[in-house]
């Protein structure tokens, strides 16, 4: 078998960036398993909330001990859609509110990615349950299959709710300002919409959009100048990493670095240079998953830097920022997909492995970093 450094280099990749599994500058900690994990985020008293696709959310503890949260929304669960993602509201230790994305089905054979909001309640005996749960913003229109919602979740400094919205595998409502398809829409935390929006004057949910033309965003996330950035799936081919300037169009599925998947080209984003290109685009792909800016001191040197869970890379994907300029900086072998990524408390790293036995990981360094 292959080491993954000369894997790496025989797909084009500098043997630099690639860290095989028995080099790894952190050791691993497995905390729980969970069936089809896809998102988490801490809790003020250090427990987790994680997502399961087929829309269970759960709480654990940093020694694995889990509960449930009763309440959850109904999800349309198949394919990539069901729970997603979950954050807090910035004054979550005065309100109480989360916030959760998750597939929904419509009238007939149509689904869209939804966001509501509840109070958590949490109980004495490590579970607890949703109140007043409601849904404040929806993919418009539904449409059939089951796959790229999105659905990734985060708030600005200022309040502001940020929300990824991939164009469902249907190319066009990402330039189609009729729809809050393939976009990234800003919201005010109760889902109504900013005045200061880019397109507010053109009414109706072209108000809700901060940038469009986007394929399957599945990570956002502010860097420490307040930028925010999005990583998302291209086709096949032309992984993105984006700076995101609000009112900019980036160009799918007019340009992509990558081609569509029955073999026709897509012309690259050099050929149209009115569209945003990526600060970092991957062929061969990475397929990214979530996507966090390190913040913490644990791993010091990692200060800034972009960590991007690497599903088909079975990867943990480094990416160091100069400003608004961005390149991968390493590539750590999980040897599993990895879905999600988190950032501790402590400053240590927190994995959710995909699929049906998916482990929670701690990752603390093995050296100062």
């Amino acid at each position: 078998m292959l080491r993954s450094s000369a894997l790496f280099a025989m797909l084009g990749l500098s043997l630099a960036t690639a860290v095989a599994a028995d080099e790894l500058p952190f050791q691993i900690r497995a905390v729980a398993t969970f069936n089809e994990p896809w998102a988490m985020t801490f809790l003020p008293d250090g427990r987790l909330l994680v997502t399961e696709k087929r829309g269970r959310l759960r709480v654990v503890t940093q020694d694995g001990k889990t509960g449930e949260i009763g309440g959850a929304p109904k999800v349309d669960y198949g394919g990539q859609g069901g729970l997603g993602d979950v954050v807090l509201h910035p004054k979550f230790a005065d309100n109480r509110w989360i916030y959760l994305s998750y597939a929904e089905a419509g009238d007939g054979d149509v689904r869209g990615a939804a966001v509501a909001r509840a109070k958590l309640v949490l109980d004495d005996k490590g579970g607890g349950a949703l109140q007043d749960l409601a849904v404040i913003w929806r993919q418009v229109p539904k449409l059939d299959g089951r796959g790229h919602y999105g659905h990734r979740l985060a708030f600005a400094a200022d309040g502001h709710l940020f929300v990824s919205s991939g164009e469902r595998q249907h190319f066009d409502p990402a330039q189609d300002m009729q729809s809050n398809l393939g976009k990234i829409v800003r919201l005010n935390d109760d889902g109504s919409v900013p005045k200061d929006n880019p397109f507010a004057a053109q009414g109706g949910v072209a108000a809700q959009v901060w940038t469009l033309g986007h394929r399957n965003p599945l990570g956002i996330a502010f860097d420490a100048s307040g930028r925010l950035w999005n990583i998302e799936m291209g086709p096949r081919g032309g992984d993105e990493l984006n700076l995101v300037v609000r009112g900019d169009n980036y160009g799918y599925p007019i340009v992509s670095n990558g081609d569509h998947y029955d073999g026709r080209d897509i012309p690259d984003h050099a050929t149209r240079p009115e569209f945003h290109a990526p600060a970092v685009s991957w062929t061969p792909v990475i397929s990214p998953g979530g996507f966090i800016i390190y913040s913490g001191q644990r791993f010091a040197g990692w200060n800034g830097n972009g960590l991007i869970a690497g599903l088909s890379s079975k990867a943990l994907v480094r990416v160091a920022f100069d400003g608004t300029r961005a390149r991968e900086a390493a590539r750590y072998d999980m040897k599993q997909r990895i879905r999600e990524v988190e950032q501790g408390p402590d400053g240590s790293l927190w994995l959710l492995e995909d699929g049906t036995a998916g482990r929670l990981l701690q990752l603390t360094p093995t050296s100062a970093e």
